[in-house]
C-alpha cells in the first residue's frame, strides 16, 4: 500500500492533463511576476525591465508620498527598505522581534510600518491557530504576504518558474485570492514544535474551521505532509481537504478524508473566479 510508507517518503500521483497544467503555469508564471500591471503585460519592454518601469511607481506613489504622514512616519526611506525586505520574504512566518533584529528597527516602529502597510494594501498579516484552531494568546508569529505577487517583481525582479521564491510566491498568489474577501477569516496552523503546518485554514463565522488546504509547487507531497493534513481534517470533522500541486490533479480518499490534488495555477484562477 503506498500510504504506509515511510514517514519522509514522498507519494507519487498519476499525472493528468499534464500538457494543459504546463501551458496554465507558463501564464500563470506571467501573472505571478506582471498581474498587477496591466501596461506591462502589452509591453516587452517594460515586461524585461519591470523594476524600472512600474517599480520606481510603486515607491514613489505609495511610499514616498505625504500618507506615510498621516500614521506618523517621517522616514521614508526607511519605510521603503522595509517594504522590499517583506516583498522578497512574502509568505514566510515571522514576529516583530525577527523583524526589528533583521532591520535594526524598534518592534513600534515596525508594528507603525506594518499599519500603514496593510492600510494601503500592499500587504496582509495572516495569523497562527494551533491545532485546535485556537489563536495564541500573544500575536508572536504570523506571516506576511504581498496582496498581490507581482510587486515583488516591480521591486527586486522577475522570476522563473524554478526560481528558489516561486513556492512562497504561489502561496502569495493563492492567498491573494482569498483577499477580495476581507469577511473571510485566514489562519494557518502551526504547533508550537513547528512539527507540523497546514498553510490555510479557513474559519467559519462560528470560528470552527471550514476548509484546509495545503499549498505546494511540486508533483510530489511527503507522506508526512498528507498525514498531517487528514489528521488536522480528522480534529475539525472535515470530509474533504485540497492540496495543491505543480501539474497533477486528482481526488483520492485517505483515512476517510477526500483529498483533491489540483495544480496551484488553477486553484488560483478557481478562487479567483
Amino acid at each position: 500500500d503506498k500510504h504506509k510508507s515511510a514517514k519522509n517518503s514522498e507519494i507519487d500521483i498519476p499525472v493528468f492533463f499534464p500538457n494543459k497544467e504546463i501551458k496554465l503555469n507558463s501564464e500563470f508564471v506571467d501573472y505571478i511576476n506582471f498581474g498587477g500591471f496591466p501596461e506591462v503585460i502589452f509591453s516587452e519592454e517594460a515586461r524585461n525591465n519591470i523594476q524600472k518601469s512600474v517599480g520606481s511607481d510603486v515607491v514613489d506613489k505609495v511610499l514616498l508620498k505625504d500618507l506615510p504622514g498621516m500614521y506618523g512616519i517621517s522616514d521614508t526611506q526607511e519605510l521603503n527598505s522595509f517594504f522590499v525586505m517583506l516583498a522578497i520574504r512574502t509568505g514566510e512566518e515571522t514576529s516583530y522581534e525577527s523583524l526589528s533584529r533583521r532591520t535594526g528597527i524598534e518592534k513600534a516602529q515596525i508594528k507603525k510600518y506594518l499599519e500603514y502597510l496593510e492600510s494601503a494594501f500592499l500587504i496582509k498579516t495572516i495569523d497562527r491557530i494551533d491545532l485546535n484552531a485556537k489563536k495564541f494568546k500573544r500575536r508572536n508569529r504570523f506571516k506576511i504576504y504581498l496582496t498581490n505577487p507581482s510587486l515583488r517583481s516591480a521591486l527586486v525582479g522577475a522570476v522563473d518558474e524554478n526560481d528558489n521564491a516561486m513556492g512562497n510566491l504561489v502561496e502569495t498568489a493563492i492567498f491573494a485570492q482569498y483577499f477580495h474577501e476581507p469577511r473571510k477569516r485566514l489562519h494557518y496552523a502551526r504547533e508550537k514544535s513547528g512539527k507540523w503546518e497546514i498553510d490555510l485554514a479557513v474559519l467559519k463565522p462560528d470560528l470552527s474551521v471550514g476548509s484546509a488546504t495545503e499549498i505546494k509547487w511540486t508533483d510530489r507531497i511527503s507522506q508526512q505532509q498528507l498525514d498531517n493534513i487528514v489528521g488536522f481534517c480528522h480534529k475539525h470533522n472535515l470530509d474533504s481537504a485540497v492540496v495543491t500541486t505543480k501539474t497533477l490533479r486528482k481526488t483520492e480518499k485517505y483515512q476517510s478524508v477526500e483529498i483533491g490534488f489540483v495544480s496551484s495555477a488553477w486553484e488560483a484562477f478557481f478562487q479567483s473566479m
